[in-house]
């Protein structure tokens, strides 16, 4: 018998002309020139957002003084169809180092033709994170996911 988690996932969807291997490499290798710069939880100015590109590689902002701050780690790096990443800041906005208390954020891309892809983002286990309720009423009540991918799609169909 499977139980349902204590805190719901979040779920994203969006679709953008690009064919998925763009979209991919779109959405990890140019992450700085889509993600929000006022979604950061480092003590500077975000600079740039880093994912390292392979199973295990880093996830993370760098400030505008240099410094960085660890968001999560790379669990799956599957292209052009499949990213897992940790995420590893808990409902009070900090970086947990503790990968048990890690919640899960996969990223799918289907090319539904030539050019075009839709994007779908899973934020799961956020029962795991400390204080995941509060972090999930967040998102919701703020910049949720839908909010982050539309920006993706934007930037991504206007860098073509």
């Amino acid at each position: 018998m499977t139980t349902a988690p204590t805190v719901p996932p979040l779920n994203a969807t969006v679709t953008v002309a690009l064919p998925a291997a763009r979209a991919f490499a779109f959405f990890t290798t140019s992450f700085s020139a889509w993600w929000p710069t006022d979604y950061h939880i480092g003590q500077a100015d975000l600079a740039e957002v880093v994912v390292e590109p392979r199973e295990g590689g880093r996830w993370y902002e760098r400030g505008v003084d240099g410094s960085e701050c660890d968001w999560g780690r790379v669990l799956v790096w599957g292209p052009p169809h499949r990213l897992v990443l940790t995420w590893q800041i808990n409902g009070r906005w900090q970086y947990d180092p503790d990968p048990a208390h890690a919640s899960e954020i996969e990223i799918r891309f289907t090319e539904d033709g030539p050019e075009q892809t839709t994007v779908e983002l899973e934020h799961r286990h956020l029962d795991r994170l400390v204080a995941g309720q509060a972090l999930r009423d967040g998102l919701v009540g703020g910049g949720d996911w839908r909010a982050v991918l539309e920006v993706f799609a934007k930037a991504a169909t206007s860098r073509q």
